[in-house]
């Protein structure tokens, strides 16, 4: 009844963070440890939530660059779902200061002024904040000394990005996001790159072969997989209640591929 109100407030006030109740219920009824950290960066701090795995062991750290609408329930969802694999998960929300009276992606009117915010970002400042939560991550006292990068559109391009500003992660899961143009960033990528394109998404796939003639060249490993049918966003829309057949099959043939990688890398 809670979660029921909750919804059609979010509904009525248009509110980003507000997902779905299935996503509020999935992040309430988990029986991982979950925590909300301010990462201080400078003159300002990084909200971020982070998930605990319920290992014996160390566990590797995931740090989850989100989409285009900020820092979500579906967003946080993941890094739940990545601490019930056995990971450490860390989600910041790269638009913390950036919301009215300095808040965060939740304190958005809408998704519209979440998506303006997230594009009017510098560079260098989305760099920083990913490296802050970075170096946060070596301190963690369960952690086993292995950092994977994973991003979701606006995401995946910054996680892309980011693989040519830091040559000490285990590897990149790059979704749906486009990668630098430059030979030159090109040449400073240190890690494995792992790419997940939807067959209907040729706004990003358009840019695959380029991208992979420049890793190529430069002797990276690059490897993309397009999932047929499916279509921008597949991760988040495959699930859906009425999620389509090939979203469905991709998110799900994501996640398998996402498993055989974590074994090579735990």
């Amino acid at each position: 009844m809670i979660q029921k109100l909750f919804f059609l407030l979010s509904i009525f006030y248009n509110i980003t963070y507000a997902q779905s109740p299935n996503e509020i219920a999935r992040l309430e009824k988990s029986p991982r440890h979950q925590e909300w950290m301010n990462i201080a960066i400078k003159d300002r701090s990084l909200k971020s939530f982070i998930v605990y795995p319920e290992v014996k062991k160390n566990a590797p750290v995931v740090i989850i660059i989100h989409e285009n609408r900020g820092l979500t329930d579906w967003v946080r969802g993941m890094g739940d779902v990545f601490a019930e694999k056995g990971c450490i998960s860390i989600c910041p929300d790269l638009l913390s200061g950036a919301a009215p009276n300095r808040g965060n992606t939740s304190d958005f009117r809408n998704q519209d002024e979440a998506r303006d915010a997230i594009y009017a970002l510098k560079p260098e400042q989305v760099t920083e904040s990913i490296k802050a939560v970075y170096e946060y991550a070596k301190k963690i006292p369960s952690f086993n000394g292995k950092i994977i990068i994973v991003g979701y559109c606006w995401g995946g391009s910054q996680t892309f990005r980011f693989a040519t500003n830091e040559e000490n992660i285990e590897a990149a899961l790059v979704f749906y996001g486009t990668a630098p143009t430059s030979p030159e960033e090109i040449s400073k990528i240190r890690t494995k790159v792992y790419g997940f394109y939807g067959e209907n998404d040729n706004r990003i796939n358009a840019t695959i072969s380029k991208t992979q003639k420049l890793m190529y060249a430069s002797g990276k490993f690059y490897e993309p997989v397009i999932y047929k049918g499916a279509g921008h966003g597949f991760m988040r829309t495959g699930e859906e209640v009425n999620a389509t057949i090939e979203n469905l099959k991709a998110k799900n043939d994501a996640w398998q591929r996402i498993d055989i990688i974590l074994k090579t890398i735990k």
